[in-house]
């Protein structure tokens, strides 16, 4: 696996330091499990993160913390109350199937036996449960060979990783395994130039900006 396109220096302090949406944190693990070079990245930004936290100085305490924390193990909520998940990128034993490892834990199978739902012929998307912020989008994309998004920018954040085939756009050419890190500066329309289906897995902070009047018409359509 050639991968030529990687996570920015930005997201991977965001993803060390477990301040991602689920969303995101989930397209740039399997990115991680996929590449090594942004795995030792990422576990220099991991060590970064613990030299900075250990030249904290301590806060001080007031004489009844121990009490506090005591009287606060005996308290029992009312509500569960939903606990953030750490994505991880590592795999657990041998993986039999095309999927990175963390999205394994949202798709049964492979790739191939993905209910997916058509949006546009050529199309088709498969969403998944995890959350983004400001009405964003997490989701599987299959696209066929020839086929194109239409151009758009973001009004936040973008990052798709390529699973399957390939696509080309402004910025460059990418395979399996690149992931395209993108930022509200960004305009592109990404070409499927695989002679297989590109699958992708993407995940946006925000909805995009169509530049084209129809994107600003399908994309209530799309969930764009």
């Amino acid at each position: 696996m050639n991968i030529k396109h990687h996570l920015d220096e930005a997201s991977l302090l965001s993803y060390a330091a477990g301040s991602m949406s689920q969303s995101m944190a989930l397209v740039a693990a399997c990115h991680l499990s996929m590449c090594p070079q942004c795995q030792e990245r990422a576990q220099k930004s991991e060590a970064i993160g613990g030299v900075l936290l250990d030249s904290l100085a301590p806060a001080a305490l007031n004489e009844n913390s121990l009490d506090q924390v005591m009287a606060m193990l005996d308290y029992e909520p009312s509500v569960d109350i939903a606990v953030p998940k750490r994505i991880s990128s590592k795999r657990a034993g041998a993986d039999q199937t095309d999927l990175p490892f963390p999205l394994g834990e949202y798709i049964d199978g492979s790739l191939d036996s993905i209910a997916w739902k058509r949006i546009v012929p050529g199309v088709y998307c498969y969403d998944l449960p995890c959350k983004s912020e400001r009405g964003g989008v997490s989701r599987l994309l299959r696209i066929a060979p020839g086929k194109s998004m239409l151009p758009h920018s973001h009004d936040g954040n973008e990052l798709t990783l390529i699973l399957r085939g390939s696509f080309s756009d402004e910025i460059g050419r990418f395979t399996v395994g690149d992931i395209a890190d993108l930022d509200s500066e960004i305009e592109h329309q990404p070409l499927v130039d695989s002679d297989e289906d590109c699958i992708c897995l993407i995940a946006t902070d925000a909805p995009l900006r169509f530049s084209t009047l129809l994107g600003k018409i399908v994309q209530p359509m799309t969930g764009f």
